[in-house]
């Protein structure tokens, strides 16, 4: 079972910093969540693939995966937690840039097209990278069911998964840190 306050000690502990940082998004801000501190430590990626397992319950899909190197970790972690449950699931990533050689393909992974799928994104700022593993998978011929994310800053990224007709679940937002999101979006 997840232990929800358990992961928000471990990002205080190990994420969250307070300064001037420049997001992937290009916004400014006050405060960065380090998503990796999470998925790269033992304690963080098991309660991370627990708790996107447990806010996964009732979705139909048979593949899970995002872009590579955020979504790397996760995948991984998610595979495991699942085939512990008994549970039959693939994982792909999506690449950033085709390699160049070989297939020169965006996605990797035992998917086909027609699999309904579920896209991975550690923290959601506005959903740039998460939209672009979007755009990538069905471009591959598989249907994103949902969108889910370990951390929502509660920026615009879920009007702009709505937009798409995608629904947003995420573990945690900004509020649970105490942390207002910006006004007016």
């Amino acid at each position: 079972m997840f232990n929800r306050p358990r992961l928000l000690e471990l990002f205080r502990e190990r994420a969250l910093k307070f300064g001037d940082f420049t997001l992937a998004s290009g916004k400014k801000a006050k405060y960065y969540l380090d998503g990796k501190q999470i998925t790269l430590h033992s304690e963080g990626l098991r309660l991370v693939s627990e708790g996107l397992l447990e806010l996964l319950e009732g979705v139909d899909f048979v593949a899970f995966g995002g872009m590579s190197i955020g979504a790397d970790p996760i995948v991984g972690g998610v595979l495991t937690v699942a085939a512990e449950q008994g549970r039959d699931l693939a994982g792909f990533l999506v690449r950033k840039e085709s390699k160049g050689h070989g297939t020169n393909k965006f996605v990797e992974g035992p998917v086909t097209p027609g699999m309904k799928v579920v896209i991975v994104d550690d923290v959601v700022t506005t959903g740039g990278s998460a939209l672009l593993s979007v755009d990538r998978i069905e471009e591959f011929g598989c249907k994103v069911v949902q969108v889910v994310a370990i951390i929502d800053r509660m920026e615009g990224g879920a009007a702009n998964f709505a937009a798409r007709g995608l629904p947003l679940k995420s573990l945690l937002t900004i509020e649970d840190f105490g942390i207002a999101p910006p006004q007016g979006l």
